[in-house]
């Protein structure tokens, strides 16, 4: 079995299964070796189940495998069965077939682990998804380098926004590396990231993500205009803002976490 971890050789594999990249999966399959060492060496030490979204033609999943991990790997291609197979034949890792928002996510064993080359099209949403779960210890994916600084922004930065603070809340976001499009076949049009993230074990909280949709919804207008807008008495924003000690101007992008918990228990609570 060939590594693949040349565009030439995955180019072969797919001619052979009449097979080509589907844009519309996001398929942009990894063939750096060097990187593929260090996306497994970040996700170790395997203490739970690792579940892989989006396993392409099986490069990371049987890398995964030989570390000693027990995988799960969830693919949307239908056309893939026979190449991932062929790829992962002989190795105990469970192949299921289907979308990975649809997927029980819910029921998976606490201290779970995703290990993914993630599409760029559900990364956002399916990490949102799984840090709401509580059940992964830890996640290590890759991401368009866009979409990782979003993750790892702090406030009053021009990437920081509604993400940020999603894994703010439910933990630790590193940024490890970017890798080139060269690293992929073919290559996308952007820069990827590595992104190990942490989470707490912090229950999700929807009154607080309710409220930072709607400060975040119209960044051009100010905190209080924004919450006006979503109808938040006007007497409790004036006094929140107050109470916390900030301008009546200011944006959704200048409060942290801390604030953002503050400004919740304010607006919510019944006088």
């Amino acid at each position: 079995m060939p590594k693949l971890t040349s565009p030439k050789e995955v180019r072969e594999l797919l001619q052979r299964h009449g097979l080509f990249a589907d844009k519309r999966f996001g398929q942009n399959f990894l063939v750096s070796e060097t990187h593929l060492k260090r996306i497994v060496e970040a996700a170790k030490p395997f203490t739970g189940p690792v579940y892989e979204v989006g396993p392409g033609l099986g490069v990371l999943t049987r890398a995964l495998a030989e570390a000693g991990a027990e995988v799960t790997a969830i693919e949307k291609d239908e056309r893939l069965r026979p190449v991932l197979e062929e790829t992962l034949k002989g190795l105990p890792v469970r192949l299921i077939f289907g979308d990975a928002l649809a997927y029980p996510w819910e029921e998976v064993p606490p201290g779970s682990l995703l290990v993914a080359n993630l599409p760029y099209n559900i990364a956002t949403p399916l990490i949102t998804r799984l840090l709401q779960t509580g059940r992964f210890a830890r996640l290590v994916f890759l991401v368009q380098k866009e979409v990782a600084e979003r993750m790892v922004a702090q406030p009053s930065t021009p990437q920081y926004g509604l993400l940020s603070l999603r894994v703010a809340y439910h933990g630790q976001a590193e940024k490890l590396m970017d890798l080139p499009p060269g690293a992929f076949f073919p290559p996308p049009k952007v820069v990827s990231s590595l992104v190990r993230l942490t989470p707490t074990g912090r229950p999700d909280d929807p009154k607080l993500f309710q409220l930072a949709e709607a400060a975040f919804a119209q960044r051009r207008k100010t905190l209080r205009n924004a919450l006006l807008a979503a109808g938040y008495p006007k007497e409790k924003i004036e006094a929140a803002l107050q109470a916390l000690s900030l301008p009546p101007d200011v944006r959704a992008e200048a409060l942290g976490l801390p604030h953002f918990l503050r400004l919740k228990e304010l607006l919510y609570t019944t006088v």
